[in-house]
């Protein structure tokens, strides 16, 4: 369904509002949302959320790789009607926009996944619900109300736990199952090694698990376990007591509760057992095949050579994506590694689509993804940075920022859908990142 003048219409409603002395929640050049976002968030929450792996080399060049292409524009186009809608698993998205996963949303936000989803939902865009949410994914599946949603899935070293987590996937409405295939452990991040910082030791962004009735008995198994070894109790510190109360805070039911008992201590245990899983292969995902109907997508791939094996495994989805840069320092660019791994993809099976993700900023880099040949295009900390400034109105206004500018970005370069976007609509400037 065309959407022609969207852009015109969300300038108009911030300049009517601007009448009034009234400005938007978040900025507008998503390029200073990072800095807002720093003055608003705590300091060990905007280092989890902003830092990346090592020198965050990797980072940077996500950045840097969107200035080596510049937009060609065309003239003397009827662009009066213009349509950002494709159609992605068997639903049709106004936008070629996905709220790519981010865990441990409660650092930007007390009502963290609940207003990420009211926000995404608000501009019909898919949400994409993670494993390191800080909300139980029935909760979240509740609050997009029918909205289309997809789930991002870590692999766990426990098998009945992977199989549960894929079934409440399946049962609370997930349309599409996310594979992130770049974290089987997790990268050396200064930022938070500095600060002494993991948010999963402090239960925070553990929800998937301890809503889990298979992780809820290796908990209890555990904590019998315990019960039957004494161990000597270490002196508590400040620091201690603050990682306790955490726990209890973030574990399931009551506070106080929480705090004389040792399933929460026991949790998170549990899940710094559980959730790395660096065996796995190829050979595995059959077994993923065999459990869900629901198409499948894998998260992480950047070599046209791991896009062919995904195709030859009966995936649906190859997602092009370095983690932000938050797994490997120095690694390609994603949108570097984006053209070869198109066209891997469209020569073996053209059915099978391409999403991507890091180092989207604003509505250009969203078009320069599009035209190398993304199907749809995945926005990740910008969304994150939205809610901390202003909760569900932040993530609604960086969503509408990015449809606004995409759908003028069209408009002023002679498209009209989506297919206008292509390669030659590029020229590049500059070699690749040393």
């Amino acid at each position: 369904m065309p959407l022609s003048g969207f852009g015109r219409a969300v300038q108009s409603a911030i300049f009517r509002e601007g009448v009034f002395g009234r400005r938007p929640a978040v900025p507008t050049d998503g390029t200073r949302l990072e800095d807002a976002a720093r003055r608003a968030m705590s300091r060990k929450g905007f280092a989890y959320v902003a830092g990346s792996a090592g020198s965050e080399a990797t980072a940077r060049a996500n950045l840097a790789a969107f200035d080596r292409w510049r937009v060609v524009p065309r003239m003397l186009v009827d662009t009066s009607e213009r349509d950002t809608g494709v159609t992605l698993f068997g639903r049709h998205h106004q936008s070629p926009l996905i709220a790519a996963p981010v865990g441990v949303l409660s650092m930007a936000h007390s009502e963290a996944d609940l207003a990420a989803a009211r926000g995404a939902r608000e501009q019909g865009v898919t949400h994409v619900i993670s494993t390191q949410a800080s909300v139980p994914m029935e909760q979240i599946a509740r609050e997009l109300a029918g909205s289309g949603h997809w789930y991002q899935l870590y692999w766990s070293s426990d098998d009945e736990l992977f199989e549960s987590l894929v079934r409440r996937a399946e049962a609370c409405g997930s349309e599409t199952i996310v594979v992130t295939l770049d974290t089987a452990y997790l990268a050396w991040r200064p930022r938070d090694l500095d600060l002494g910082h993991l948010p999963f030791a402090r239960g925070e962004g553990i929800a998937q698990y301890t809503s889990d009735p298979v992780f809820q008995r290796l908990v209890a198994e555990r904590v019998v376990a315990a019960g039957e070894q004494p161990r000597p109790r270490p002196r508590p510190t400040p620091a201690g007591v603050g990682t306790l109360l955490s726990m209890s805070r973030n574990h399931p039911g009551n506070t106080r509760a929480n705090l004389a008992s040792p399933v929460p201590r026991a949790a998170v245990e549990t899940f710094l057992d559980v959730f790395p899983r660096p065996t796995l292969t190829w050979d595995d995902l059959p077994r993923l095949r065999a459990l869900t109907s629901l198409p499948i997508v894998l998260k992480g791939v950047l070599h046209p050579d791991d896009a062919r094996r995904a195709i030859d495994a009966g995936v649906d989805g190859v997602y092009v994506s370095n983690h932000g840069g938050r797994q490997v320092d120095r690694s390609v660019a994603a949108l570097e590694a984006l053209p070869a791994v198109v066209e891997a993809v469209r020569s073996r099976e053209a059915s099978v689509r391409v999403i991507f993700d890091s180092g989207i900023r604003c509505g250009a880099d969203v078009f320069v993804a599009l035209c190398l040949g993304a199907d749809v295009v995945g926005v990740g900390r910008p969304l994150a940075y939205g809610l901390s400034l202003a909760g569900s109105a932040g993530v609604s206004e960086v969503l509408r920022n990015l449809r606004a500018e995409v759908d003028l970005m069209m408009a002023l370069t002679g498209c009209t859908s989506l297919s206008d976007l292509t390669e030659d609509r590029l020229v590049q400037v500059g070699g690749p990142s040393a």
